[in-house]
């Protein structure tokens, strides 16, 4: 797809900032009405292709896959003893990455701490600056959100309900399914809605070993659910149906584009109805505000390349640049008439920040599954996933809401669970013999929307930019600790219950921001004093103004959000396209 010269002169129905999940969405449904969409986007565009190279082998690496010697990749260790941003210590890296820019192939696609820096408490910031942003990357497991999620304030107590319902956004996932493409199993369980599935990936042996111990406990591990096309999208031409091949655990992204991402599912697409324009490299730095009326009249953005400051105007903005970028842009969009960060008049723009706790987990060994024949497990997009079981029912003593695991077993290209040391044939062979009967799950819970929990501008560090860098003032409290706890103690029951020996058990609690499903920052709600948005992600403060990705969330639920950010989005296009028919935008 080329890339054209865009009119900055022009006054644009609708800018769209980020080129993600909920940006891509948004390009998707507003083009789709008819609007001529201007879509920024602070990197630039990667051939995606050749950076992930999911056929390569480890030895056709110059660097066996690992980072070249002039980059450094952040580890846990750093991420604790160190603080944000990270400048000293690191002198002999040029470029320094976030944890998960840890392979040859990520090296473009996440960005370079030093250029984009962030103070406060400690956090494992993950972004990709590129067109697509982390859906070039993302984990692919694609849920739903339920009414035990929307109206958890109902069911404990805490926090706040959301203002839609299930039914509300249910079409809308629906129509995602429809679009995208996912793959899956109905299980008919009321607090994890079932897709419109494709053809599912089958488990290996030992994860139906685990299923059926875990029936027995009432609890509920299924396929993996991933955003991924197995029987193909004919109104896609640009999506591949995925064919099971290549090393796709191995650094998240799918080059053949059977997973979702955002440039092939929906920009691309876009694009085509020739009411699309794009523009990369942009680094947006302010969204400018009309002194008269108090609406979003555009943006002022920097070239990434030649520094250059540009204005384009709008007669609505649409904010996707994730749930920290875009708090980031509220908060530094101050004008006389939003003296506290656009759209911030209840002063809750940064706060309520929530995403998912990790680290608690284990790792097993099926005794069954020692020397048998290798299984081809690299080309799945993902395992399995147990369902939630804590606080459905019964309630916890301990702690509120709940957790679920991702996992899996067989034989990778990297053989999992391989603790065995030693060097020659001997030590080979038993890496073969042991490999395929390896399988761990780690556990992701739902971390408390809490009002101290919030990100503001430092007032002195800047990135490359000369744009004030966010700082943190986030950290787990104790309902995530005891939470912590008890998926450690739970996930060692199930596989001593599974007749599973246990290689390993995981207490460590990562880093906050390790799950990289950061959410809250401009949350929706009915009552203005208290939130951003209302239930169409629409400013309470500025009607114009649309704020579409994970900032709108009220809480984390324990469910990965990719799928709900674009079913929300979906929902929120429609509604702005109909306002702006109307005129009433």
């Amino acid at each position: 797809m080329a890339e054209s010269e865009i009119n900055l002169t022009k006054t644009y129905d609708a800018i769209v900032i980020g080129s993600g999940a909920a940006g891509g969405m948004a390009a998707h449904v507003l083009t789709t009405h008819g609007l001529q969409v201007l879509l920024l986007e602070a990197g630039k565009r990667l051939p995606i292709e050749k950076e992930l190279r999911s056929m390569e082998w480890p030895y056709d690496n110059p660097y066996r896959g690992s980072l070249p010697p002039d980059q450094h990749s952040l580890t846990f260790n750093e991420y604790t003893i160190r603080n944000p941003p990270y400048g000293p210590g690191f002198e002999k890296a040029k470029h320094l990455k976030s944890y998960v820019g840890n392979t040859d192939y990520m090296k473009n696609i996440v960005v370079d701490e030093r250029e984009n820096p962030f103070t406060g408490t400690n956090y494992a910031w993950v972004r990709a600056r590129c067109l697509g942003g982390k859906t070039n990357i993302w984990g692919r497991l694609a849920l739903r959100l339920s009414d035990y999620d929307f109206k958890a304030k109902s069911r404990d107590g805490y926090g706040e309900d959301w203002p839609i319902s299930y039914s509300d956004i249910a079409p809308y996932y629906d129509k995602v399914d429809l679009y995208l493409g996912i793959t899956g199993v109905k299980e008919n369980l009321p607090y994890l809605p079932d897709s419109i599935f494709q053809r599912p990936t089958k488990l290996n042996c030992a994860e139906v070993t685990l299923k059926e111990s875990l029936a027995k406990m009432g609890r509920v591990l299924t396929q993996y659910r991933a955003g991924v096309t197995t029987d193909g999208l004919k109104h896609n031409k640009y999506r591949s149906r995925c064919y099971g091949r290549g090393a796709c655990e191995r650094k998240g992204g799918c080059d053949i584009h059977a997973a979702f991402d955002s440039p092939t599912g929906l920009i691309y697409p876009a694009m085509d109805t020739g009411n699309l324009a794009l523009r990369t490299n942009a680094v947006v730095r302010e969204i400018t505000v009309d002194p008269q009326t108090g609406k979003a009249s555009g943006v002022h953005f920097i070239d990434n390349q030649t520094m250059k400051d540009y204005a384009v105007r709008a007669k609505v903005v649409i904010l996707a640049a994730s749930t920290l970028e875009s708090a980031r842009l509220l908060l530094l969009s101050k004008s006389r008439l939003h003296p506290n960060g656009l759209a911030n008049s209840s002063g809750h723009v940064g706060h309520n920040f929530c995403e998912h706790i990790m680290g608690p987990g284990v790792a097993g060994r099926a005794k069954n599954l020692v020397g048998k024949p290798p299984t081809l497990d690299d080309g799945r997009p993902g395992g399995f996933y147990l369902t939630r079981f804590r606080n459905l029912t019964e309630k916890n003593p301990k702690f509120i809401r709940g957790y679920g695991f991702e996992g899996g077993s067989g034989s990778t290209m990297f053989p999992r669970g391989a603790d065995t040391h030693g060097f020659g044939a001997a030590f080979k062979e038993e890496v073969r013999k042991n490999q395929g009967a390896f399988i761990s799950m780690g556990a992701f819970g739902e971390v408390l929307a809490r009002y101290e929990n919030y990100v503001d501008l430092d007032p002195v560090v800047k990135d490359k930019w000369g744009i004030p860098a966010l700082r943190f003032h986030y950290k787990f409290g104790d309902n995530e600790h005891h939470m912590a706890e008890d998926m450690k103690e739970t996930a060692q029951e199930m596989f001593e219950a599974a007749g599973f020996e246990i290689v390993r058990v995981n207490s460590r609690v990562l880093t906050e921001g390790w799950s990289i499903h950061e959410l809250g920052t401009a949350r929706m709600g009915s009552d203005p004093k208290t939130s951003v948005l209302n239930q169409f992600q629409q400013s309470h403060d500025v009607k114009n103004l649309f704020v579409v990705d994970g900032s709108a969330f009220v809480n984390a639920s324990c469910q990965n959000p990719t799928w709900t950010i674009m079913s929300l989005c979906w929902r929120s296009c429609d509604y702005l396209a109909d306002e702006f028919k109307k005129g009433n935008l």
